[in-house]
């Protein structure tokens, strides 16, 4: 991944009970994540994802879920990193990891252990062997496999998370492991990030926490193995927060703790307002309009705000005269004309599984108060998914404190195209 300068702020986050909360079917507090984060920080900072998921699992998870797309992935409990949307494996980690690691060796002396059951395929990994293990017997297995693998000349690391998941590891292998080294490299390169904040829940977590100048956020649901791991080795870190509130929703309390701003997702603003930028650059003030219109368009189709002009006038308003959309289905129509559509729509969708949320926002200032932005636009509506690219040119007409759209283009995401409900 090419980062232009440094971020303002680097999230390291665990997926399972950090960032997704599984009990929750509504995904509230993601959803108020993500509005923040591609309101707010996307345009100069980097979401990093790091879980003990392999890709398949994490692919499986991001149709589940509203996840947004991070900068860098690192996955398999940290033994392996992949860039972008297009997961591009990282070849110099890899080779850190080959060094004195032999998973032949793993294989043969694991099978001779009954105790242990190895998990599904999927989660085998080159550098990465996992198993489950009863949760009461975990610590003397884990000393005896141990033993047995140091009398073969392998020195591993040894994971227990979830309480019965075991992970057998190259020595220098981990989530924190992964972490120092893309902080190293960052160096290297001129670009560490100004801010660093690591979030999880479990103790597969604990070495994000213990990486040097780190902020961590625990969130309010950690497992007792990361909270023992706390009152044993960072009690006294001012650095580290224990938050009270659950999941992602732990994870922007830990933002405000440490005065990380603005740290106020647009899903907890009251939606009556105007799109007013302040004193934002011209970047974030364009991904922010972006985000509270798609969100306005929401709560208008789930019926979540008042039905009435004043309403609807505020949702029309990033809308330049005559501007044109060439929507998803081909269709060449003015913008306005497209918003109209939405006014008999009030409450469509209420009482649904509807959401709308924004990723990989890319603005560009390409003229004198005319901007370029593309995103993905995403919708799920009762379990269905569908996603359009979004390419959009902005202009800040004077005297108003918000850029209006003068031209939107849509395509269908590949394999997320959707039914003809909503032409908008």
């Amino acid at each position: 991944m090419n980062l232009s300068s440094s971020p303002r702020l680097m999230i390291v986050s665990d997926l399972d009970h950090t960032m997704v909360d599984h009990h929750d079917p509504e995904n509230k507090s993601l959803l108020r994540f993500n509005a923040l984060w591609a309101a707010e920080f996307s345009h100069d900072s980097l979401l990093v994802f790091s879980t003990g998921r392999s890709p398949t699992l994490y692919k499986e998870l991001r149709r589940e879920k509203p996840l947004l797309t991070p900068g860098i992935t690192i996955l398999s409990v940290g033994t392996e990193i992949m860039y972008g949307d297009s997961m591009i494996p990282d070849s110099g980690w890899e080779q850190e990891l080959d060094k004195g690691w032999d998973r032949s060796i793993v294989m043969e002396v694991a099978s001779e252990m009954p105790q242990l059951t190895f998990q599904s395929a999927t989660e085998q990994r080159p550098h990465k062997v996992s198993f489950s293990v009863d949760r009461g017997q975990a610590p003397e297995i884990m000393k005896i496999l141990d033993d047995r693998l140091k009398a073969r000349g392998l020195e591993v690391k040894l994971i227990h998370s979830g309480g019965q998941d075991l992970d057998v590891l190259p020595i220098g292998a981990s989530k924190g492991h992964a972490l120092s080294y893309l902080l190293k490299k960052f160096e290297a390169e001129g670009k560490s990030p100004l801010q660093t904040m690591v979030c999880g829940d479990s103790g597969n977590d604990a070495e994000l926490f213990a990486v040097p100048g780190v902020y961590g956020s625990m969130v309010g649901n950690a497992m007792e193995e990361l909270i023992n791991w706390y009152n044993e080795n960072a009690r006294d870190n001012q650095k580290i927060f224990r938050a009270t509130e659950t999941c992602a929703s732990g994870i922007i309390q830990g933002l405000q703790h440490f005065g990380i701003d603005p740290c106020v997702s647009p899903r907890d603003l009251e939606m009556d307002g105007d799109f007013v930028a302040g004193d934002k650059d011209g970047h974030q003030a364009i991904a922010r309009e972006i985000v509270l219109h798609q969100l306005l368009c929401e709560k208008w189709l789930k019926g979540e705000v008042e039905c009435n002009d004043h309403v609807f006038e505020i949702l029309k308003a990033p809308v330049a005269p005559h501007s044109t959309l060439i929507g998803a289905w081909g269709v060449d129509i003015q913008l306005a004309n497209a918003i109209e559509m939405l006014r008999p729509l009030h409450g469509l969708h209420k009482d649904k599984r509807f959401w709308i949320w924004v990723d990989r926002i890319r603005v560009t200032n390409i003229g004198k108060d005319t901007w370029l932005a593309k995103f993905d636009k995403w919708q799920h509506y009762d379990g269905e998914l569908n996603c359009r690219i979004t390419t959009a040119v902005f202009q800040s007409p004077e005297g108003k404190p918000y850029a209006t759209a003068i031209q939107i283009q849509e395509t269908w995401k590949e394999g997320y195209a959707g039914k003809p409900m909503l032409k908008i």
